[in-house]
């Protein structure tokens, strides 16, 4: 199967606002797929809906073939980055990514420190999340969103509140992560992030989505 992801026409609104109309986008391994577009164009409902947390009222999404809401009800394999993540604020990072990685019945803390090496954050650091700054609870969300060897990347605006320097570590990991095979689907009104690491580019405007190249 050459497509990882399909969504085909999807439509959703709340109440009489139309959110998302005759959204198209399919997806293969090893892409990565920006998407651009003002505040409340439709982005994060479009991210919602793939990961299963909205229903569209009508159209269809496949991923590894399979239909969502039909084979299953919640996107699996798949690191999520949409709004702020939850931590549990008076622990530190490397605890918080144990605590999630309990959840699937997984312990592995050598590799969670690696993670955590990745993506540029020291996982002796006894500081409890409460005290991290933006950009670095914004590198522990993308530690999360990638802890679990996830195939499927779905991050929007990734690089909210990260510095110079921690927007070239991202690039360089998200571009590592491409090379394995990863897809990634994107979202950003960073015009240089989208130009240097995707290799298509959409545009969402009052709820539709266009190609942009």
């Amino acid at each position: 199967m050459n497509e990882i992801i399909q969504i085909e026409k999807i439509h959703k609104s709340f109440k009489s606002q139309q959110v998302l109309t005759d959204v198209s986008l399919s997806c293969k391994k090893g892409h990565i797929y920006g998407i651009t577009g003002y505040n409340g164009s439709g982005k994060t409902v479009l991210f919602k809906c793939l990961c299963g947390f909205i229903k569209p009222d009508s159209g269809r999404i496949l991923v590894r073939g399979k239909e969502l809401h039909k084979d299953f009800d919640m996107i699996e394999n798949a690191g999520v980055i949409i709004e702020e993540p939850a931590f549990t604020a008076g622990f530190s990072g490397i605890r918080n990514l144990e605590m999630l990685y309990l959840i699937h019945n997984k312990k592995n803390r050598t590799k969670l420190e690696a993670i955590m090496q990745q993506v540029c954050l020291d996982p002796a650091l006894k500081k409890p999340v409460e005290k991290y700054s933006l950009g670095m609870r914004q590198r522990l969300a993308i530690a999360q969103a990638i802890m679990e060897d996830q195939d499927i990347l779905i991050l929007d605006e990734p690089m909210n509140g990260l510095d110079k320097q921690g927007i070239a570590d991202m690039r360089h990991l998200f571009m590592r992560l491409k090379s394995e095979g990863r897809t990634i689907l994107f979202a950003s009104h960073n015009k240089d992030d989208i130009d240097m690491l995707c290799d298509e580019v959409y545009e969402m405007e009052h709820g539709q989505l266009s190609r942009l190249r």
